[in-house]
């Protein structure tokens, strides 16, 4: 039996903290903040609304074990994302599909009129090296400029040819009327929020959960192994610079009825500061609330004292990462896991399926 150490109560430290503890072996989970579920803590309003404290979070993933693994620890109810836009005092639909393409140019296109119409319109880039290249080679300069300049402008605090292509390859363009922001076959929203989820999850008689109260780096020696799901950069004390991260302030509001109609609506003119209204009450729609509770959401450049949401990763960033890569894979005792640990924007699915397989290799490890 081998003793862990995680820094971390969210789903990567949760996950493997249970896994663990099935397996035989004890962990103890330390946290800073004083709750369980990291970024994905929720918990009710006074007015009885479920609210996202971090950041609305949509749970979709076709990864079959992690969604049995999520319907293990709580009821997940049926929820079909949508986002609109505003932009140029008008609504669109995002992602761009044909209903977005058809009101932005005024016309009655098919689906393969539509797909031809916007490959006219692309620009002809092999290879796009940056975010406003992958954009322009996708949808040429019109919708680019619309949806998408203005917005990641704000959302990452620099030009999007700053920006690697890969984060604009994950976004869909559709020629059909379909505006579900996910193709994923399982897509939901626990009913009771997604605290009570890995609450459950960590509820185990060998597992030890310390709420703030910080694991840190030198506390290693009282583990057989550490699992770190904190900023990578601060496992190593920050010795070489830190890594860039974009952070959130939320500016929380409440009205009566339907505020904006929708769970999520963007604001994509670089003249608005916020770059979208979040209403909560619309991510559990089998709940219904006289009262709502909405979020303006501002983005701005990670400073020490911040939670980091979104690594940056640009180009400057690209030395730095690679030492704080190498110096961890050379760390024996210590898995380095989740968004933070790995500085890679994750969805819950992959974090999870990321720590199920970290368990699964450190469970085999510690059985020799």
């Amino acid at each position: 039996m081998a003793s862990f150490g995680i820094a971390g109560a969210g789903f990567s430290g949760a996950v493997i903290a249970r896994e663990l503890a099935q397996a035989g072996h004890t962990c103890h989970v330390f946290d800073t903040r004083d709750h369980v579920g990291g970024n994905c803590f929720t918990e009710r309003h006074a007015n009885g609304v479920t609210v996202h404290r971090y950041g609305p979070h949509i749970f979709h993933t076709d990864n079959e074990r992690v969604w049995a693994y999520i319907n293990r620890f709580g009821e997940m109810m049926p929820y079909n994302h949508r986002v609109k836009t505003t932009v140029r005092d008008a609504v669109f639909s995002l992602p761009v599909n044909l209903h977005t393409i058809n009101q932005v140019f005024d016309r009655t296109f098919s689906p393969a009129e539509a797909q031809a119409f916007v490959a006219d319109l692309a620009e002809d880039i092999a290879e796009p090296a940056d975010f406003e290249e992958q954009a322009l080679s996708m949808v040429g300069r019109e919708i680019y400029e619309l949806f998408f300049e203005g917005y990641t402008r704000k959302q990452w605090g620099c030009s999007p040819t700053q920006l690697p292509a890969s984060i604009l390859k994950r976004l869909p363009l559709r020629f059909n009327y379909n505006d579900s922001y996910f193709n994923h076959p399982h897509q939901a929203i626990p009913k009771e929020g997604y605290t009570p989820i890995v609450a459950a999850i960590l509820d185990h008689p060998a597992i030890t959960v310390s709420l703030s109260t910080e694991l840190s780096p030198v506390d290693r020696s009282s583990f057989d192994h550490v699992i770190w799901s904190g900023p990578l950069d601060a496992f190593f004390g920050f010795d070489v610079g830190r890594l860039g991260y974009r952070t959130l302030d939320f500016e929380q509001f409440e009205a009566e009825g339907d505020f904006q109609g929708t769970p999520v609506m963007n604001y994509g003119d670089p003249d608005v500061a916020y770059t979208r209204i979040t209403e909560h009450k619309h991510f559990a729609p089998w709940e219904e609330h006289d009262a709502t509770v909405c979020f303006r959401e501002f983005s701005r450049t990670h400073e020490p004292d911040d939670i980091p949401y979104y690594p940056v990763r640009l180009v400057d960033d690209k030395d730095l990462l690679e030492q704080y890569e190498s110096r961890a894979s050379a760390e024996a005792d210590v898995t380095f896991v989740g968004r933070l640990g790995t500085y890679r924007y994750l969805d819950m699915d992959v974090t999870i399926a990321e720590a199920l397989e970290a368990a699964d290799a450190l469970v085999k490890r510690f059985a020799q």
